[in-house]
């Protein structure tokens, strides 16, 4: 039986289209035929290119027979979350207030996409402004977990991880400012990287000096994740805080984690934690330990005050850049979103100034495991995925023993941006769901939170398991 070409990687794409072994118009058609599949099913993609992707397959396919000289990720499809701009495209934010922007430029990331070659066969589904954890909007809709349909994919990059896992494309873009790339990829059974602050130039909000704020990839292997930063990362000036210094991502990630000092801490202080995610975890832990890491327990010592306060951060991001959308679309906007922006509006400068004494002794606490470890390990996700209707924010509480309750792992580390934090699948629920392990390396080493998933990936691998669709 012929292996669909759906199922190729980006990377073994990208290696049979040079070769000539097939051509790019048939991968991308056939992405375009696994979209036709899927999307009425789950919901993951707002716009579908077919036409123009074709037009570009073909143009990809000529430059091969020409001989000329082919990017890393040279006529493969792609998708691009509908938060990012893109030339000539709507791009709605998932919200009412933008249904018709048409942007007349391309994010760096997308210029880089089309510089590698890649070929963007459409736009995926986000919540409205990005603001949550799940993937549902007022104008499209919620998108659907692929591994139950009655579940939440995660988000708010949700539609780019259901693309990858359900194979409608090999590689997608998502913006992570809270986890929203880590998370869909631990409820999605994928590679996702929030890398250090500034590996890849970000222009998709207003203002380049705001610093919880990345691009990153969702992909299925730890290889293809490394072809996105090669086709993505480096410096550019129309993002002031982007970085001059580079990694050499030519090269394929080695798979060795031989005396490396890995640190682990299940609750990061006070997190309640399914004891299903505790339990593949720490097997997760093992198998590091078992490929020659030395793995051991500390107690990082934040407590939920470093959630709250990226909390009340993230409102006063959307009240800067949304709120002046409130007189005329509040009435249309998700009601959790809009109550999110009149909070921001509503908070006092000097208030919000001092959010960054909890960010720096969240900092502090993190850079002393670092001085000892090499990174940090932890649940991506306190919990398994709920319904596509539960109310999110009802999730986060505190329980009467003083633990915290909530959904993600993830925001924290945001706060902590220049720190990279890999999400990688460490095992499956009873009932077959993805459990996500989270990896927070040093300041810049994307190159070790890739080298530890790629040891994972080898000792616990995931890739060949496909949701059943």
């Amino acid at each position: 039986m012929t292996t669909p070409l759906w199922t190729l990687t980006a990377g073994a794409m990208a290696q049979k289209i040079a070769s000539g072994e097939t051509s790019s118009v048939a991968i991308v058609q056939s992405s375009l035929d696994r979209i036709a599949e899927i999307n009425p099913q789950l919901n993951c993609f707002c716009f579908v290119f077919g036409e123009r992707a074709l037009e570009q397959a073909h143009r990809a396919d000529q430059a091969v027979a020409d001989g000329k000289q082919l990017g890393p990720l040279h006529g493969v499809p792609i998708a691009i979350k509908d938060l990012t701009a893109t030339k000539g495209d709507r791009t709605t934010l998932g919200s009412y207030s933008h249904e018709h922007w048409v942007p007349d430029y391309d994010s760096v990331i997308v210029e880089r996409m089309h510089a590698a070659g890649a070929i963007v066969v459409g736009k995926t589904n986000t919540p409205e402004f990005a603001y949550s954890s799940f993937t549902r909007s007022p104008l499209w809709g919620a998108t659907r977990n692929p591994w139950n349909p009655e579940l939440n994919p995660g988000g708010s990059s949700g539609g780019s991880a259901v693309a990858v896992a359900t194979g409608c494309v090999p590689l997608a873009e998502g913006t992570d400012m809270g986890g929203s790339v880590r998370i869909p990829a631990s409820y999605c059974g994928l590679v996702g990287l929030k890398p250090a602050f500034g590996r890849i130039p970000l222009d998709v909000v207003p203002s380049s000096w705001d610093t919880i704020h990345h691009f990153g990839p969702l992909a299925r292997t730890i290889d293809d994740a490394r072809l996105f930063l090669l086709a993505a990362a480096g410096y550019d000036d129309r993002d002031a805080l982007s970085q001059t210094a580079t990694i050499d991502w030519t090269m394929p990630i080695t798979s060795d984690v031989r005396g490396l000092r890995l640190a682990i801490d299940m609750d990061l202080g006070d997190y309640v934690v399914d004891s299903q995610v505790e339990r593949e975890v720490l097997a997760a832990a093992a198998a590091l330990a078992d490929a020659g890491a030395i793995v051991e327990e500390v107690e990082l010592g934040w407590t939920r005050e470093v959630a709250d306060a990226w909390g009340e951060h993230w409102s006063v991001y959307l009240a800067a850049w949304f709120g002046h959308t409130l007189p005329e679309f509040g009435d249309k906007m998700d009601p959790t979103v809009k109550r999110l922006i009149e909070h921001g509006l509503k908070m006092d400068a000097v208030t919000f100034k001092r959010l960054e004494i909890s960010r720096n002794a969240a900092w502090a606490k993190l850079a002393a495991v670092h001085r000892d470890y090499d990174a940090l390990l932890c649940p991506t996700m306190a919990q398994l995925p709920l319904p596509i209707d539960t109310d999110e924010y009802g999730e986060y509480r505190t329980e009467p023993d003083g633990r915290y309750h909530a959904l993600d792992m993830t925001s924290q580390f945001n706060f902590t941006s220049p720190c990279p934090a890999l999400s990688v699948p460490a095992g499956w629920s009873d009932e077959g769901l993805p459990i996500g392990l989270q990896i927070i390396t040093r300041k810049d080493r994307d190159d070790v939170a890739l080298q530890i998933g790629a040891t994972v990936e080898r000792v616990r691998p995931w890739a060949d398991r496909r949701p059943a669709l």
